[in-house]
């Protein structure tokens, strides 16, 4: 059985709050680590499955206002590490997918501490999953791209998408921000068409989850739920258009996947 071991520094991906969604090997190193630093985004339900005799600390930094320096979590991370005890550091969705993972992986091999990365279950496929939604499909999507609407503080603005946006692509933002209009109109400009379908779930894959769908057109007009949020874009989201809104585009893939089961032409 998996057991974390003294010494060394875990970058745990915590899923999208959902604890039946965790990896085997994260339940087990959250019930064994002496040490769990965890963001404001994982839930107490994940929370609870951690060892009780463990020391547990948020080191969030939500919405700009930061419990914790990122150099400061660098420095309990390796303190920590030092001191013998065995660490996880509990991050939300895949620590690999806009986790910052790549500053505290720099750290900790520039101090010589050694360190594992348990990969999670991302935002965007738990959006997909939650909502019977294949990202991809093989007459509409043969593209996914993963974006971010947030960018370390002092860089400058920079639109979600630059240059043309391949038709065939699902484009996930995440983070997108409550301003939909500016990426409606960086998107339009990237040259999404009006028609193509669009969506905002809140709390992807949890008992708060929500979403909204639209199409480009109305992007700018959508009230999303509470953050953390994700914007999927592209015509795989056309199925989520329903009623006399639907997309003509998900008829025709209708009646052609028909005419191929018949055999017909």
């Amino acid at each position: 059985m998996t057991t974390a071991e003294k010494g060394v520094v875990y970058l745990v991906g915590a899923g999208p709050g959902d604890p039946e969604l965790l990896t085997v090997r994260a339940l087990r190193l959250l019930e064994t680590a002496d040490v769990v630093l965890h963001d404001d985004l994982v839930p107490e339900e994940v929370l609870a499955l951690v060892h009780r005799h463990a020391l547990v600390t948020s080191v969030g930094k939500r919405c700009g206002r930061p419990r914790i320096t990122q150099a400061g979590i660098h420095g309990l991370l390796i303190e920590s590490a030092r001191a013998g005890q065995s660490v996880v550091r509990l991050k939300s969705g895949d620590p690999l997918v806009f986790g910052r993972a790549g500053e505290e992986i720099a750290a900790l091999r520039a101090a010589g501490v050694a360190f594992e990365v348990v990969p999670g279950v991302t935002a965007a496929l738990a959006a997909g999953a939650a909502l019977g939604l294949p990202l991809t499909d093989r007459k509409s999507a043969s593209k996914l791209i993963f974006c971010t609407g947030h960018h370390a503080s002092g860089k400058d603005e920079t639109p979600v998408w630059a240059g043309p946006l391949p038709e065939d692509a699902t484009l996930v933002v995440y983070m997108p921000g409550r301003d939909m209009g500016r990426i409606a109109r960086e998107l339009r400009e990237a040259g999404v068409g009006a028609d193509v379908a669009c969506c905002a779930i809140s709390y992807a894959a949890t008992a708060r989850q929500s979403w909204v769908a639209s199409r480009m057109d109305g992007l700018g007009e959508m009230v999303c739920g509470a953050a953390p949020v994700l914007l999927l874009v592209g015509r795989a989201m056309a199925s989520l258009l329903v009623g006399a809104d639907a997309d003509s585009d998900v008829l025709s893939l209708i009646a052609d996947a028909v005419s191929e089961v018949r055999g017909e032409p």
